[in-house]
C-alpha cells in the first residue's frame, strides 16, 4: 500500500522518488495489523499486499493466476493503493491511522468472501459468499441428524453458477448415503428458492460422527465461527 513515511527527511537522507515507492517493503505497522489474516484459499493477506504493490508480480505467481480469492484481493488492494496515493497528494495523513482504516476495510472484504452471481436474467445481482454459505448451512441443519460444519462456494468459469463444497457432522441412525442425499436436496432447495442461486454440484464430506444417545442433536453447541464459513 502507499504507506510510506509522510514526514520529509533531511538532505542527508533523501526520500524515495514516487517511481520507486511500489517496490518498497511493506511498513512494519501495516504488516503487524495484517497479522496472520488468511484469505479463504489459505494464502496470507500480506502476500496480496506485496503483489498489489509490485506491478506484474501477481501475473508471475501460478497460484494467484488461478485463484479467484487472491486475484480479487490483489485487485482490491491495488485500487486502494491508487486511491491512497491520490489522497496523499492532497494531504499528509497519519500513517498508523491510515493503515488501520485500510486493514479494517480489507478484513471486512475477506470475511464477506468472493462475490457470487445470482440466477438473474440480467446477471446484475450478486451475493457475498459468507451470506450465501450461512443460508445453505442453515438448510443442511434442518435435516435430522446432520449439522453443517463448513461451506465453500466457488463460481463456475463462466460466472453464472456456483459449486458448493460442504463438510458435515452426522449421526449414524440411518445410512450415510441416504442422509447425504437429504442434505444435498435441502441445500439445492434453499439455493434455488431462498437465494435464487444456480448450483452445479453439491459435494459433501462427513468429517465428524455424532452420538445421538449421548448428545441430543438439538442440544449441540454451535460450531466455532471460524469453521462455519
Amino acid at each position: 500500500m502507499a504507506l510510506d513515511d509522510p514526514h520529509p527527511t533531511s538532505d542527508d537522507n533523501p526520500t524515495t522518488t514516487s517511481t520507486q515507492r511500489s517496490d518498497t517493503p511493506l511498513l512494519p505497522e501495516a504488516e503487524l495489523l495484517a497479522g496472520t489474516e488468511l484469505l479463504p484459499c489459505g494464502r496470507p493477506l500480506t502476500d496480496a499486499w506485496q503483489q498489489a504493490r509490485s506491478p506484474g508480480a501477481a501475473a508471475h505467481d501460478a497460484h494467484t493466476s488461478g485463484c479467484p480469492y487472491c486475484r480479487q484481493a490483489v485487485e482490491g488492494l491495488r485500487a486502494l493503493d491508487q486511491a491512497t496515493r491520490t489522497l496523499r497528494a492532497e494531504e499528509q495523513p497519519d500513517v498508523h491511522h491510515l493503515a488501520n482504516r485500510v486493514i479494517n476495510a480489507v478484513r471486512a472484504e475477506v470475511r464477506l468472501g468472493t462475490s457470487l452471481p445470482l440466477d438473474d436474467p440480467d446477471h446484475g445481482l450478486r451475493i457475498a459468499e459468507s451470506a450465501a454459505a450461512k443460508v445453505l448451512r442453515r438448510a443442511a441443519d434442518t435435516v435430522p441428524g446432520a449439522r453443517a460444519a463448513s461451506c465453500r462456494l466457488t463460481p463456475t468459469r463462466n460466472d453464472t453458477a456456483v459449486h458448493v463444497v460442504m463438510t458435515l457432522a452426522t449421526t449414524l441412525d440411518q445410512p450415510l448415503p441416504e442422509r447425504a442425499a437429504q442434505v444435498r436436496q435441502a441445500v439445492l432447495h434453499a439455493a434455488q428458492h431462498e437465494l435464487g442461486l444456480a448450483v452445479t454440484d453439491v459435494d459433501l464430506e462427513i468429517n465428524t460422527l455424532l452420538d445421538p444417545l449421548h448428545v441430543p442433536l438439538d442440544d449441540l453447541p454451535d460450531l466455532p465461527a471460524a469453521s462455519r464459513r
